[in-house]
Parts: C-alpha cells; structure tokens; sequence
C-alpha cells in the first residue's frame, strides 16, 4: 500500500534537484527575503545563470580542471636588472628589429616573405616559473597584394642557447603554434583549438620549473589571459637546462615582451622574464671583436674534396658563424616547411642546387639577390660558400667589394692538398654512417620481402589445411554414416535373435580419433606460429681497405655540374693578398703546396674532361673559309662533270632510237 521510496545519495541531491530563488541568490539578498514587510524583494539573477545551473545538472558534461597555478608569492631574492634583447646572432636572416622594446619584423621582397623568421632572447631561466608574451601587431594574409602567396605563421616557446633558431624543429625547443599544437623536434601533438590570430592578440607562455610544484616541468599557453591549453609536459631533453623565450614568425610583426610588466593579466600573478631572480636567470652576452670588424670567411677548396665537410665541421665548432649559400637557403627553405616539387634530395651539384618550388620569386634566386644585400648590414660573422666563385679570381673581387672593409675583416680560408688527421677521422666516419644507412635499408627491404613471402607461404598452408579438414569431415561425416548404418544393422540382427546390442567400444573409438585429427591439426598450426622468426639486428658494415685510403668521401651530389667545372676550372686559382684580402689563412698545406697542387690538378682535368666552350680561332677561321671555297669549286666541277656524262648518254640513246 505505500509507495516505494527512491534514495538519492546527497552530493547528487544538488544536480538531481532544480534550485529554488532562495537557494541562488547570494547572501546578502537572502537576507533580505528573510526579513519583514517592508524589505525589497531580492532581485531576479540573469538567466545566464539559471544556465549554468543547467548545463551543470547535464549527465556526463566535465568540470573543466582546476587551476592549479596559483600567485606567485613574494621573492625578496636579488632580480635580474639585464633586460631581455634579441642579439643579431641569435636571430636569422631576416629579421628587422627596432632598437628598443623588442619590437620584431621581417624583410617581405624578392620572395624571402616564405621564409620563417626566428629570434632567440638572450635571457633565459632554469628555476623557478616565469612567463614572457608576444603581442600580434600586424600580419599579412597570403592573399594580400603584399604577402606574395606566403602564409602567416606564429610559434612561440622555449629553447636552450644552442637550439635552432626555429621553435620547435630540434630537441632542443619547445612551442606552441597558432593551429594549437605542440611541436618538439618536428613532432606535432594537439594541444588546444586553434590560436586567435586577430590583431592585438596576445600570447603568453608560462614556464613552470618549480621543484615540488603540481605543474613542474610544464609549458602552458595563455591568449589575453585567458588559459587555451592545458600544462604541457616539458620533453625530457630540456630538463635542468636553461631555457630562453623564442618566437618563429612570417607575414607578421609582433612584439616580445619579457618583463617585467604583462600586456594581459593571467588568472594569477606570474613574475616575467625580465624579473627572474639573479639565481634562476642566465644571460648571453654579444661577442664583439676586439677591433669592432665581424670575420667575412671565404673558403677556397677544390670540388668534390671536402669542401662542404669542412664547413659543416667549422659550423660545428663555430656556431656563431652564419653560412651565405644556396645550400643554406635551401635548408631554410625546408624548415619553413614549403614543398619542393621534386623533393629536397634531388639536385645536380650542391654549389648550385636546384630551388624547384613552383615559385617564381624562389626559382629566381631573388632570396639570394636580397640576403647579398642585407648581410653586410647586420653585425655578425659569415662564411660564403661559393665553391666555384671563391676559386676564380674576378668572382672573389666581385664578392669583396660587397663587403666594407670599415666593418668587416675578408678573410680568405685556402683547403688544398692533403687535409689534416681530424678531417680524414670525420670524413670516414661519415662515409661508415652513410654506408650503415644502406645496409640496414636494404637488410630492411629483405626483410620485408621474407616477412611477404613467409606470410603468403602461411596463407597457402591454412587454406590447404582448411580444404583438408573439409575434406577429413567429409570423409568423417560418411564413416560416421556407414557405421551408424552397420550399428543399425547390428542391432536389428542383435534384436532378430533376442539380444542386447551395446556399442560403447565403437563410439569411444570413433572419439578418439576425431580427436587425435584434431591434434595434429592444432599442432600444424602450432609449428607454424613457432616458426615466426625473431626480430634481428642488421649487420655492421666496415669500409673496405680501398674506401680507408679514400682522402675525400664520396658523395651521391657532385659540388660542381659537369658544364660549370668545364667551363671554369682552367680559371682557378689561389687567393693573393692584391686582390683585396685583409688575411689569407692556409689551413691545409703551405701557400707553395697548394698552388703546386692546383697546377696538377688543373693539368690532370685538361686530359679528362670535356671542352664545353672551346672556340676557333682566327687562323681556323681563315683557313675554314678557303676550305670552304674549295670544296665548292670541286662540286661544282664535279657537278659539271656528272652533267656532261648525262648528256652524252641521253644523245647516245637518242641516235640508237632513231636507228
């Protein structure tokens, strides 16, 4: 008779149940319904709320997590005074920056608008948590008359001193891009939905290095203060280094603020970059010279020996110098993620590579046109690798009046004749490396072809077992048939004579073997699971005696085109100080040597290679044309010769005819 009564558990009482005006509104107005005549009834609260309520009550909907950042409490540590700058090394190409307030641009003509801008500050943390923002100023749409096609761009982050300038395109930074993702390494992970891009926006990175804290080793992204993403794991390769604010921009102008004021507040107070304790803060200083003038090297090697091996080895022991050539561009070309229509390892020479992107202001060498410009304004050490220009003498004239001797020292570095131990090491470690790479593509390639072959081999026996076992229950179904027909045989005769037929024995045996069938079965394809072989290791290779005594390593890319070496290598030769160098460095043989060595190896390729631009002189000429006039004379003589054989022929016929 009396109605079942339900149990709702208390905490799920205030989602079951819709609350009532009493029960919303705050205290103060409670206050006030409670009270006598004469109080003012509390006000309606919005309906935005009677929504939230709402959505609240919905099943299944999740609470968004809790903020676990909380304000930054007060540090009476000694702070960090050195503002945040962004030095002309640290910087690529491109970049224009305003002399103060970190205000960053880049160069948008002669198709260097497709290239990504990067800049690294020189102030860095490796404690504590701290933040840096970089404001949108301006940013040009690809199809904008001034953007050339290019796409904007934006990644912000977190990188080591000795990180690409690129956020995110080595092991060495971390970053966030305007789709939302997560990039390390080149690796791309969904963080948060796609990153406002309107003008004024501003991003904020929060670095949370705080021993203890819930959010250590975390990056987290903020647009206008307002949390997008979740706290991101810092990869294991940056932890317990020194992390520096970096930005990779294109088509935009932005501002990078470190401190030690925010543009946008963040749901909690959050101290800058710029006011990093002394002790948690690390800052790169500019390497000026002594004499105010950047190095300008020019290498002067002969092709396919060594040359591009010796300045990817100066490189790394030098990072401070930057590389002018094609071969860079190309490379940058690559990290700014554009597409190469025929890839990126294909080209004719590695002096002269291919740019091949479908784009006129790329295809044209005009980067090249604007960097050759734009280089000598910027206070930095350079490297020009020209292969073929550094080894004509007009070319490096040409070169060094681009470059003021007021800011620069032109250094001219000669590698010809025998290269040094280190050089031969590294050269042959390379050649091993490549070599390994070979092998172990094609000891996977075999493998793979086994594990194809194994795979159609195991196929073929399964669909053979198969048919065999329809066959054998076939074959079982009509024994079975035959001895229930001689079972009932048996009976009948067994009742025919008045005994009891029992068939115990014949119905274990007939299990039996069903079963011993079954087991060999099962076996087969038992052995066919134990036959799957282990996963091996591809053989070490070793370079053979001959590739050992190799000076210079082979290379798939030959540094010069057949045509360019022909048509220049007679005109080689070794820099001399007249020509305008403020040094010249030898750094493989003796100046002697090395001109000795270009005079043989000229002599050597006078035998062996193709005359492209041979032209006759003028005696050939003259003796050409009397050729010329001869030959003539003699077909015309012997075309008159031929005519008059032709006549006396057709009047012999003709005097027959009228016989």
């Amino acid at each position: 008779k009396h109605r079942a009564r339900t149990y709702t558990h208390p905490l799920v009482w205030p989602l079951c149940r819709r609350p009532t005006r009493s029960h919303m509104a705050p205290p103060a107005k409670k206050q006030k319904t409670e009270g006598g005549e004469g109080e003012e009834p509390a006000a309606e609260e919005p309906e935005a709320e009677d929504a939230e309520m709402k959505e609240a009550a919905k099943p299944g909907v999740p609470e968004p997590p809790k903020e676990l950042e909380e304000d930054a409490p007060t540090d009476k540590k000694p702070k960090n005074t050195e503002p945040a700058r962004f030095l002309v090394q640290d910087t690529t190409l491109n970049v224009m920056q305003s002399p103060s307030h970190n205000v960053l641009m880049s160069l948008s003509d002669g198709g260097i608008q497709h290239l990504l801008a990067g800049a690294r500050a020189n102030l860095g943390v490796s404690k504590g948590r701290y933040m840096f923002e970089v404001k949108v100023l301006e940013h040009v749409s690809g199809g904008d008359a001034r953007g050339g096609g290019a796409k904007f761009a934006l990644t912000v982050g977190f990188g080591t001193a000795e990180s690409s300038l690129f956020v995110g395109d080595s092991p060495d930074s971390v970053g966030f891009e305007s789709f939302g993702s997560l990039v390390h390494n080149k690796v791309r992970t969904k963080a948060a939905n796609r990153v406002p891009q309107a003008h004024g926006t501003v991003l904020a990175v929060v670095l949370n290095l705080e021993a203890g804290h819930a959010n250590c080793n975390t990056i987290s992204l903020f647009a206008n203060g307002t949390r997008i993403c979740q706290p991101q794991a810092l990869p294991d390769s940056l932890k317990g280094k020194a992390l520096f604010p970096m930005v990779s921009y294109r088509q935009a102008t932005v501002h990078v603020n470190c401190g030690p004021t925010p543009l946008e507040p963040l749901p909690f107070k959050c101290r800058m970059v710029h006011g990093a304790a002394k002790s948690d803060a690390k800052v790169v200083e500019a390497e000026t010279p002594a004499d105010g003038k950047y190095e300008v090297l020019v290498p002067v090697g002969l092709p396919d020996e060594g040359t591009f091996d010796w300045l990817d080895m100066f490189a790394e022991e030098h990072p401070e110098y930057t590389e002018l050539s094609d071969r860079a561009v190309l490379a940058w070309a690559e990290r700014s993620g554009l597409q190469k229509l025929k890839g990126f390892m294909l080209r004719t020479s590695n002096d002269k590579p291919e740019m091949g992107f479908g784009v006129a202001l790329l295809d044209d060498q005009s980067v090249r046109r604007v960097l050759q410009a734009t280089a000598p304004l910027q206070q930095r050490h350079f490297v020009v690798m020209e292969v073929k220009s550094n080894l004509v003498k007009e070319e490096r004239k040409e070169l060094l009046a681009k470059w003021p001797a007021s800011g620069f020292k032109r250094v001219a570095v000669v590698m010809m004749s025998d290269p040094p131990d280190a050089f031969k090491r590294r050269s042959q470690a390379i050649a091993l490396k490549g070599k390994q790479e070979v092998a172990d593509a094609e000891f996977r390639a075999k493998k793979e072809e086994e594990k194809k072959q194994r795979l159609l081999e195991k196929r073929q026996r399964q669909l053979e077992r198969e048919r065999a076992r329809a066959m054998a229950k076939q074959q079982r179904a009509q024994e079975e048939l035959k001895r229930k027909m001689e079972v009932e045989k048996k009976k009948a005769e067994a009742l025919a004579a008045g005994e009891e037929y029992k068939d115990e024995e014949e119905d274990k045996e007939a299990a039996a073997k069903a079963a011993r069938e079954e087991e060999e079965e099962q076996a087969k394809e038992d052995e066919d699971e134990e036959d799957e072989p282990v996963d091996e290791e591809p053989p070490k290779v070793e370079l053979t005696a001959e590739e050992k005594k190799q000076v210079f390593r082979k290379c798939g890319v030959p540094d010069l085109t057949p045509y360019a070496l022909s048509t220049s290598f007679t005109k080689f030769s070794v820099p001399d100080k007249d020509e305008g160098f403020d040094e010249i460095r030898f750094d493989w043989a003796s100046q002697k040597k090395c001109k000795d060595y270009l005079r043989q190896w000229v002599q050597e390729r006078k035998t062996t290679t193709r005359v492209e631009d041979l032209h006759p002189g003028e005696w050939f000429a003259t003796k050409w044309k009397d050729w010329q006039k001869t030959l003539q004379s003699w077909h015309a003589k012997q075309n008159a010769w031929k005519a008059a054989v032709a006549k006396r022929t057709q009047e012999r016929a003709a005097r027959q005819a009228r016989r």
